[in-house]
This record gives structure tokens, C-alpha cells and sequence, in this order.
């Protein structure tokens, strides 16, 4: 656990919240009625709004399910974003200055598929299989994803399933087993994760996770919410419309590479 002092890392020697061990530990945490009955109809409402008054960001969205740059969007996706339950979890792995560098709205059709096992950004310490992490050293959290639920989101909704202790194996999910539900990660079985309107699910970004398929009547609503340390750049626009980059120094980076260098960068998971 840390905390940012000074503007530097140092350890957190106060007592840690519960949900902070688990993510630790497990790198996924469930915690209750983050949001209360009001403020789930409000935030519900407000959200179903943006959908209403907006096409979907990305033509692969075939199905309009999502919904990017919420907290611009919407200001009861901002205060939600701002959850002390929340950053009450999230802060001692990340430092008290962490920041929001995602926020889509999610909306599932009924029935939908679900998804292959991932990471959603890293792994942020690369290893080889053969290397364990050490036990005396917590594994760092550099990112960790929260999905705040508007509607029950039972086993037929095709919650998130994730493997315990998956984000500290320096590796991807095996390519040739993404979309096998009997994967497992240290002879552990994936963990799903049910959840009712006003809880958040939290999971470190480097676990392996993946929705789940859903049964026919049945679809997810939630507002999704990526945190990262001080140090990661924020991806709620993408680079080629926020940056540090003058137009001129733009036009001089005539190949790939040169535009990466100065920071304008093709969109990947985080980006909205």
C-alpha cells in the first residue's frame, strides 16, 4: 500500500481498508450500495439521456452500447466517478492523486456474448512463466477498473468473471484458451461476479477478466470507470484532439514512430 508524499512513493503504514487487501491479493473487489436507490434512478436517467440524444462513438459499435467521456457528459457520472466508497478502496493502492484516465457508459443488449479473457492494459511487470512473484513484495496496481451498476446485473446478465491472483502473473490469458470458461490461473477457477444496482465491481487492470454470455431477456447497465496513478495519462479524448503538440510539430512527424515520440498515438483500450 502507498501514499504519495511530497510528490514522491512512500509506504502506507496506517491500516488499509478491506477492499484495498482484496484488490491487493486478488485483484478484484466487490463493494455495496456505492450508490443509493435516488442517486441509481438519477444517475440511470441521466445516462439513458446521453444515449437518447447521441449516435455511438465508434462505427464497431454496431449495437450503440457504449458511451465515452461520460464525467464531460454527464454531472452525475462526474460526482459518481468521485465515489468516496470508491477512492476509499482504490487510493491506497494508487495514491491519494490518481485520476480518472477512462469513463464509458455501458448499456448490453439483452443476450449479449459477453467477451474473450484480457487485460485491460499491461501487464505492467512482464515475466516469463517460470518467474513467480515474490511473496514479500505486494505486486504494484497500476490501474484498476470499476463498473458502477444502474441495474441488477444477476448470473443471467453475464456478469465479469475474473481469476484470483491472475494480475500478478506478469502474463496474458493463453491465446489459445481466451474464450475457455475453464481457464484457470494457479489451478483457481474464474470468479463471477454478480452484482445489484448501486454496487461497483473493482478489478485490477492486469487480472484476467472477460464478460460473460447472457441469456436471451437479459442485458448489463452500468457506468464503467478506469483509475490509474498520477503518472498515467489520462485517455478520456484521444491524442490526435488533447496533446502537447503544436501544429507545426505535428506536420514534421511525417512517419509513425516520430508521432508516437511527440505523443499522438493510435487509440487502444483506454481511448475513448
Amino acid at each position: 500500500m502507498i501514499k504519495r508524499r511530497h510528490g514522491n512513493l512512500v509506504l502506507l503504514k496506517e491500516a488499509a481498508p478491506s477492499a484495498s487487501l482484496q484488490l491487493e491479493r486478488d485483484g478484484y473487489a466487490l463493494l455495496r450500495d456505492v450508490l443509493t436507490a435516488d442517486g441509481i434512478a438519477a444517475l440511470g436517467a441521466e445516462i439513458s439521456e446521453v444515449y437518447e440524444r447521441s449516435q455511438a462513438d465508434r462505427p464497431q459499435d454496431v449495437h450503440g452500447e457504449f458511451r465515452h467521456g461520460m464525467l464531460n457528459r454527464s454531472p452525475l457520472s462526474q460526482k459518481a466517478v468521485a465515489s468516496r466508497a470508491i477512492l476509499d478502496a482504490i487510493e491506497p493502492l494508487l495514491g491519494e492523486d490518481c485520476h480518472v484516465i477512462a469513463n464509458t457508459a455501458w448499456r448490453n443488449v439483452p443476450g449479449h456474448q459477453g467477451g474473450p479473457w484480457h487485460v485491460d492494459a499491461g501487464p505492467h511487470v512482464p515475466r516469463p512463466e517460470n518467474v513467480p512473484w515474490p511473496d514479500a513484495i505486494p505486486y504494484p496496481v497500476f490501474a484498476i477498473g470499476a463498473h458502477i451498476f444502474l441495474q441488477d446485473c444477476p448470473l443471467e446478465a453475464g456478469p465479469t468473471a475474473v481469476l484470483p491472483g491472475s494480475h500478478r502473473s506478469g502474463r496474458l490469458p493463453p491465446r489459445d484458451r481466451i474464450n475457455d470458461m475453464a481457464l484457470t490461473f494457479e489451478n483457481k477457477p474464474a470468479v463471477l461476479l454478480p452484482a445489484r444496482a448501486g454496487d461497483a465491481i473493482l478489478f485490477v487492470s492486469d487480472a484476467w477478466h472477460r464478460g460473460t454470455q447472457a441469456q436471451p431477456d437479459y442485458g448489463r447497465f452500468f457506468l464503467q470507470v478506469h483509475y490509474a496513478r498520477r503518472d498515467i495519462a489520462q485517455r478520456i479524448f484521444m491524442t490526435s484532439e488533447i496533446n502537447h503538440v503544436t501544429p507545426d510539430a505535428a506536420e514534421r512527424a511525417t512517419s509513425e514512430r516520430e508521432r508516437t515520440l511527440i505523443g499522438l498515438h493510435a487509440p487502444f483500450f483506454y481511448d475513448a
